[in-house]
């Protein structure tokens, strides 16, 4: 079920600023894609936001349930942001919801809106969600007619197959692969972040044997803020178009405890924040998402802040 924003923007405001204060919930404008033939003719980038209330994935892989509140805990923490450019458009759509365990029609719907958006001359910005959500963002992208290039921020390769064709928050990159095999287009998949402990030998030997690019936890803690990895792949791949997303068990747990998988070797925020001005100097995202935002194992709502200024971060590259 496809649901418009419930709540516009300004009623997620949380204090109450002089009038020269900007904030994110003063930029964004709310639309309903059921209805939305256009959008505003802008010279500058535009970003439809869409959340995808949804833990199905996450239930079938055995995790801890609680991603479908990621969306309304996102935009709780990112509409009391302060924006400092104004070089972009962003509207929000509200949320597709999962009902009745249907995940596969709820990824239909997703879909459907991602493509409404694409069809728009919009970025979309999907909001999780578990997992799952990637794969219904991409049947959409792929519905549009693009290919992206996937590059993708998580602790896991989620190329999990599926069991009697039902995915779930492991299989959405797997998915994808068969999906492009099927229609004789490269699989094209960039994994940054990494655990040696959060995938079998069995996965490990499938992004192998599919030439999946990625790089280990470990190498990018060493590293720091190095991002020469990632820079190599982009410039590499350039001529491809890119869909970005960013699993937030990527990170180490103390910064990162709402999420259905904590990492206690998880990389740190700096690393994702220079990659992801890497993406948007060198080949900028024609769409992302973010996921696996559990509210339910949050602290003090720093998963869902992260997530946020995450979002904010690419916004203002």
């Amino acid at each position: 079920m496809y649901l418009a924003l419930e709540a516009t923007p300004k009623e997620f405001r949380q204090r109450v600023e002089s009038s020269d204060a900007l904030y994110f919930y003063h930029l964004a404008k709310p639309i309903n894609l059921d209805h939305c033939l256009s959008l505003p003719e802008s010279s500058k980038p535009t970003y439809t936001m869409l959340g995808f209330c949804c833990d199905e994935g996450v239930r079938r892989n055995q995790g801890i349930i609680g991603a479908k509140n990621g969306p309304k805990a996102f935009r709780e923490a990112f509409y009391n942001l302060p924006y400092h450019l104004n070089n972009f458009a962003l509207f929000d759509a509200g949320d597709v919801i999962c009902q009745e365990q249907d995940l596969e029609d709820a990824q239909k719907t997703l879909a459907e809106y991602v493509k409404r958006i694409l069809d728009l001359g919009a970025i979309p910005i999907v909001i999780g969600g578990g997992h799952e959500t990637a794969w219904g963002h991409l049947q959409g992208i792929y519905q549009s007619g693009y290919f992206p290039t996937i590059y993708n921020f998580d602790a896991h390769f989620d190329l999990r197959q599926t069991t009697d064709n039902k995915g779930s928050s492991g299989t959405p990159f797997y998915q994808a692969c068969e999906y492009l095999k099927s229609l004789n287009k490269p699989f094209e998949y960039n994994c940054f972040g990494i655990q040696n402990f959060a995938n079998t030998r069995t996965l490990f030997d499938f992004a192998d044997a599919n030439g999946v690019n990625y790089q280990l936890a470990e190498e990018i803690n060493l590293a720091s803020s190095n991002t020469d990895y990632i820079e190599t792949c982009l410039r590499s791949q350039k001529d491809s178009s890119l869909y970005l997303s960013i699993c937030l068990d990527v990170f180490n747990a103390s910064i990162a405890p709402g999420v259905s998988s904590q990492q206690p070797l998880g990389i740190y925020p700096e690393y994702v924040i220079q990659s992801m001005k890497k993406i948007k100097e060198i080949n900028p995202a024609m769409a992302l998402d973010i996921v696996e935002l559990n509210p339910l194992k949050d602290k003090n709502n720093l998963t869902a802040k992260l997530a946020a200024s995450l979002i904010a971060v690419y916004l203002h590259a």
